[in-house]
């Protein structure tokens, strides 16, 4: 089975499997199917049998022990899902007036029921952003993704200066929090005090100053200003 011959009639069901081994994943490790099972919220037996069955269409290798990677093929239908969740969350916000901490399920439910043509005319109408509206990145109608930038806000030190460049928070309590603070992609801000032993994180942004804590803090993705 390959995407570019039977990508449209994939089930819901694979797509939702083939974007969890995708965000599981990485040239470094596989995904094993306990993750998968948890992220899914599904027994290990279900999904042990569907990992054969997409190991069988083409779609991921499996090796016992080892866990699971997606193909060539697997990792293009998983892009394409992802491009279109996330244009839909953008779209969402930036035309229909949604917040960030409420498009996620909807784009679940939207994703699956999209036209390829209905995907591109939003995308131009959108002017073809490159990333959602919690900074990730938007794959491209060609299956490429930008690299992710950024590392976590707890790893910076005082005094440097950074933007929010990612939230990758996906609780929506949490992001109406974050949201509530101000601190959304784009932000500038300086580094105030980064506390020790797991503690608080201090920053100094245009509209005062804001204390987050370390668990929250660690999902704020943060590139440095060239002090330069």
């Amino acid at each position: 089975m390959t995407v570019d011959g039977a990508v449209d009639v994939l089930t819901r069901s694979v797509e939702d499997y083939l974007k969890a081994v995708y965000r599981l994943s990485s040239d470094q490790r596989a995904a094993s199917t306990t993750e998968i099972a948890q992220r899914l919220a599904l027994s290990p037996a279900s999904v042990s049998a569907m990992i054969k069955r997409l190991s069988e269409q083409g779609l991921v290798d499996h090796e016992r022990y080892r866990g699971v990677r997606l193909t060539d093929d697997g990792r293009r239908a998983a892009l394409r899902i992802i491009r279109r969740h996330r244009l839909v969350e953008t779209y969402l916000v930036e035309f229909l007036g949604y917040d960030w901490d409420n498009v996620h399920a909807e784009a679940e439910q939207l994703e699956h029921a999209m036209s390829d043509q209905l995907v591109e005319r939003m995308a131009a109408a959108l002017g073809h952003p490159s990333c959602d509206p919690h900074g990730d990145p938007i794959p491209a109608a060609d299956g490429s993704i930008p690299d992710l930038e950024g590392v976590p806000l707890t790893v910076m030190a005082a005094g440097d200066s950074c933007i929010l460049s990612r939230v990758s928070v996906s609780d929506p309590e949490r992001l109406r929090y974050l949201g509530s603070l101000g601190l959304r992609p784009g932000l500038r801000f300086g580094v105030v005090d980064v506390a020790p032993f797991d503690g608080p994180v201090t920053i100094e942004t245009s509209f005062g100053q804001r204390v987050i804590g370390h668990a929250l803090a660690s999902g704020l993705l943060c590139t440095r200003e060239d002090a330069s």
